[in-house]
């Protein structure tokens, strides 16, 4: 015998009402979906790392480069080959980003109100980056300072350099001629890419090669290797610091955090022993001459008046470290007692740090 059961259907009075209420809902998210779409614009100034076939950091290169406003073409072979040995090959740069990424915190708000000033594009503090790395460097030809100039070309634009003076090591003023120089090569060329290049080679050098080719764009040219480099080098040092997170290079670095607050003595005379001046002034010659690098004596002859202006910091507790390696790169490396002595009062306080001043002089600070 055979027993069949029929199993009642199971009623929940509020299925219909759940059923309507799950169709709104999904009806709703799906115009906001659509509403959002519909409504985004792209940031088209932002890098646009889509090209695949180029990689720095095993990440894209941009493929929406620009220098100053000025597009970098990418249509052609030679032109992707250069911007391609500077992201890839070159391991300088890869190498030392943590370091350049905590010195563009530091220094850069200190160049780019002065590039605003002078009306020069921000592009051009990458300049200074591939010149000096942000650091008062000395180069086996002579030229100083994070922006790298000869003393000729320092004096031509009005800045001291001599035995006891070197205005070269004056981030502010060397900065302001820079930009002289950067307009004065745009008055000839009315291109900016051009007037970063003219810096590396000289404004006649570029001239004449514009000449010879028959040409006026720098992507056209063909120059010695340094010069020929130079913008690609700019675009690769731009990429990495104007997008660190892209890189990973942001989380790993320590904020350097910015200058400290300063008082200003302007002084008019002669000053016969630093020592004795640092003293007056309630600091030490070690702190006088790292906020005030330009001062490459033990004294300072002023038979002209002209007036100085010295930076003190007002905190006397100022951590010399995050500032000495940058503006006495090659003192701090060659002259072992100075480095000592620098390194060692890091670890005390200022008023101990009085009794340990050093014989300070950069010794390749020359004319």
């Amino acid at each position: 015998m055979t027993f069949s059961a029929r199993v009642p259907a199971l009623y929940f009075p509020g299925s219909f009402s759940l059923k309507k209420t799950g169709v709104f809902l999904g009806g709703w998210l799906l115009t906001i979906v659509l509403v959002k779409i519909l409504s985004f614009r792209p940031n088209l100034d932002a890098p646009d790392f889509s090209n695949a076939n180029f990689k720095v950091l095993g990440l894209n290169m941009p493929s929406n480069l620009a220098f100053a406003g000025e597009r970098v073409p990418q249509n052609d072979y030679e032109i992707k080959e250069s911007l391609e040995k500077e992201f890839f090959a070159n391991k300088t740069w890869k190498n030392s980003s943590l370091a350049l990424f905590s010195r563009a915190q530091k220094w850069f708000p200190l160049i780019e109100p002065i590039l605003k000033q002078e009306k020069v594009p921000d592009d051009f503090k990458y300049v200074a980056v591939i010149e000096s790395h942000l650091s008062n460097v000395i180069s086996p030809m002579g030229a100083g300072g994070f922006w790298q100039l000869m003393p000729s070309t320092a004096r031509n634009y009005g800045l001291t350099v001599n035995e006891q003076v070197d205005e070269r090591y004056d981030v502010e003023k060397s900065t302001r001629v820079a930009c002289r120089h950067f307009k004065d090569a745009y008055a000839y060329f009315h291109n900016w890419t051009l007037s970063a290049a003219a810096y590396n080679v000289g404004i006649g050098g570029i001239q004449n090669a514009l000449k010879k080719q028959n040409t006026n764009n720098y992507y056209d040219l063909l120059l010695n290797r340094e010069t020929g480099s130079f913008i690609y080098r700019i675009l690769a040092y731009k990429t990495l610091l104007s997008n660190p997170e892209h890189f990973g290079v942001k989380n790993r670095v320590r904020k350097s955090g910015t200058f400290p607050a300063f008082k200003t003595v302007k002084v008019d005379s002669s000053i016969t022993h630093l020592h004795a001046f640092a003293k007056h002034l309630n600091t030490n010659v070690i702190i006088l001459k790292t906020f005030n690098p330009w001062l490459i004596g033990e004294k300072l002859d002023n038979p002209e008046k002209k007036i100085y202006t010295f930076k003190i910091p007002k905190n006397k507790n100022v951590d010399l470290s995050v500032y000495f390696s940058d503006v006495f790169p090659q003192a701090a490396a060659k002259d072992t007692s100075l480095r000592n002595t620098v390194t060692d009062s890091l670890k005390i306080r200022k008023d101990t740090l009085k009794k340990t001043d050093a014989r300070h002089k950069p010794k390749d600070a020359h004319n």
